[in-house]
């Protein structure tokens, strides 16, 4: 065990307190739902039922939908097993709430990492393999389930420069964490290098892609689709997905283009985070007589010219109902890019900024079969967004769309195979608790 890691370990073994102080104050800013939060201490109001459980584990929102697929198919072929999802944030309770999780899934809230809360987890559930999407690593979990010999396989990972950097900088914690993996599942052959270079043994990293090409489409309430789709009539529409607010200035600049060039179109602006709803707005009405905000319950009406659609849960309503999507968190330095696959299984051409390295090998190919338009900015922005009211044009990059995500379902088989080997080489193997205790009880 690195110095590093058994530093941390000792850290998290005392650390309840902190992490008390930090919830009392998130509670009071809005960041944790209160009667969700025991859940992060260890402490649950419902119980396994079936003989096997099968843990997934992904940060927030795009993740954890990224894996209901892979859910859906391990359960139908598991009767015996549930699912449990974990996730982080609040955001992901709101949004997954309503997702319409597969039978026999439930979704709570990750414990905190300290050896109590993250015991009392295992101990409950008592998991007979544990799915982590991407890279959300907490070592004392990480420790207490190798301990458990609980299978545990990496999914759906990529290691973006910005990560790569900064695990390289944690040494001998990153080297014993990846290692700590029975199997590694990455979406290309950099990440795969780069794990490898992290500390990961090589035999154990595959290179099978991107599991968010195979996600179910977003939900949508058909009710309020259909109201919508009434108010919007024929009007030209798009929409600006997933947006940071540095970018909020563009999307009101091309906006205001395309509305010196069609008649009155509409800008559904949905921004990545809550907190930069206002600011957005109030940029929008300096632009714009008539703006509405979604979580203020303001009228959408047929003169309403940008739309602040402000709610978790609900780009499914979006993307359907807006031909053209700018996938936002792209446009400046410094951003990563967003899913795109979203938006192309609901019908809406894909627009996006030139950063997105955490989807770079996604982009790549939906590019490659002319599925998507790099724009740089507001300038671009508007005259794809113009071009695209063309029928026939969003016809051909949906068309390439279609056959990038055909291509990449063969993921989910190739993620459920190896998952399922995992499961069936750990049965004789798992334990209800620790095989062994590092010194000094950490």
């Amino acid at each position: 065990m690195s110095p590093l890691l058994r530093l941390y370990l000792g850290f998290s073994a005392v650390s309840e307190p902190l992490w008390r102080i930090i919830h009392h104050r998130r509670l009071k800013r809005g960041k944790e739902v209160p009667a969700r939060l025991p859940e992060k201490y260890g402490t649950y109001t419902s119980a396994p039922t079936h003989p096997k459980v099968l843990w997934f584990h992904a940060l927030s929102v795009g993740e954890s939908f990224a894996l209901l697929p892979l859910i859906e198919r391990a359960l139908s072929d598991r009767p015996d097993a549930e699912a449990v999802l974990t996730t982080s944030t609040a955001s992901s309770v709101e949004a997954l709430a309503k997702a319409n999780l597969p039978d026999r899934c439930r979704h709570i809230l990750l414990p905190i990492d300290t050896a109590r809360a993250t015991r009392a987890f295992l101990d409950h559930w008592r998991p007979d393999l544990a799915a982590f999407a991407e890279l959300d690593f907490w070592p004392r979990l990480m420790v207490e389930t190798r301990l458990r010999n609980i299978p545990m396989v990496l999914v759906n990972s990529r290691v973006p420069d910005s990560n790569f950097e900064r695990r390289k900088k944690l040494g001998g914690l990153t080297r014993d964490v990846v290692r700590f993996f029975d199997r590694l599942l990455v979406q290309d052959s950099l990440s795969r290098d780069r794990f490898v270079a992290l500390g990961a043994d090589p035999k154990t990293v595959e290179v099978v892609g991107a599991l968010k090409a195979a996600a179910r489409p977003l939900a949508a309430d058909p009710a309020e689709l259909s109201h919508l789709q009434t108010v919007f009539g024929t009007r030209p529409v798009w929409c600006a997905a997933a947006t940071e607010g540095r970018e909020h200035a563009a999307m009101i600049a091309a906006h205001t283009l395309v509305s010196a060039v069609l008649q009155n179109p509409l800008l559904i602006l949905a921004p990545r985070f809550k907190e930069d709803a206002a600011e957005a707005q109030e940029m929008a009405q300096n632009a714009f007589d008539h703006v509405a905000r979604r979580s203020a319950d303001e009228p959408l009406t047929a003169k309403t010219q940008v739309y602040i659609a402000d709610t978790f849960g609900e780009m499914g309503l979006w993307y359907r109902l807006a031909p053209v999507s700018f996938v936002g968190h792209s446009l400046s330095d410094g951003l990563d890019g967003k899913n795109p696959f979203e938006a192309a299984a609901l019908g809406s051409a894909i627009l996006s900024g030139p950063h997105m390295s955490y989807f770079s090998e996604s982009y790549d190919a939906l590019i490659a079969e002319g599925a998507c338009q790099i724009v740089n900015d507001a300038q671009g922005i508007a005259q794809a967004v113009v071009a695209l009211q063309d029928d026939t044009r969003r016809a051909a990059m949906l068309e390439g769309a279609a056959r990038v995500v055909e291509t990449r379902r063969a993921v989910l088989t190739r993620t459920w195979e190896v998952l399922k080997d995992a499961l069936a080489a750990g049965s004789d193997q798992k334990t209800s608790s620790p095989v062994s205790k590092y010194p000094g009880g950490v």
